[in-house]
C-alpha cells in the first residue's frame, strides 16, 4: 500500500491528512491525477470513489466470492474501470486470498 492523494498535488490538493488515503501501487498508479472518470454504462463522466467521505458498500459489491469488485453506481462503475481495480494481477492476489479464507473482507 502507498499514500494516494484524494485531489492530486498537481490539482491543488493538499498533504493533508483528510486528503490522504491508502491505495495499491497499481490503483494509486491508475488513477494517476484523475478525480473524475467515465461510466462505462451510460458513458457520462462520474466523480471517482472518495473512500473518506463515501461508503463503500453503497458503490461497490463483490462478486464470484468476492474475485471480481463490480460497480453498482456511477461512481463505482467510473471508479472500478478507472483504476482497473480487477486487472490480472489483482485477480491472482485475490485467488489467493479467497483460497486462504481470508477474503473478501467483512463489513
Amino acid at each position: 500500500m502507498e499514500i494516494d492523494h484524494l485531489l492530486p498535488i498537481a490539482l491543488n490538493g493538499t498533504s493533508d491528512e483528510e486528503n490522504l488515503w491508502l491505495a495499491c501501487p497499481q490503483c494509486n498508479r491508475a488513477k494517476g491525477v484523475q478525480t473524475r472518470a467515465i461510466d462505462p454504462d451510460t458513458g457520462r463522466s462520474a466523480p471517482l470513489y472518495n473512500p473518506r467521505t463515501q461508503l463503500w458498500a453503497a458503490h461497490f459489491a463483490w462478486q464470484e466470492n468476492g474475485l471480481y469488485i463490480i460497480g453498482i453506481s456511477s461512481i463505482g462503475r467510473a471508479t472500478v474501470a478507472a483504476l482497473r481495480m480487477n486487472n490480472e494481477w489483482v485477480l491472482r492476489a485475490r485467488l489467493v486470498w479467497i483460497r486462504a479464507g481470508i477474503h473478501p473482507p467483512v463489513e
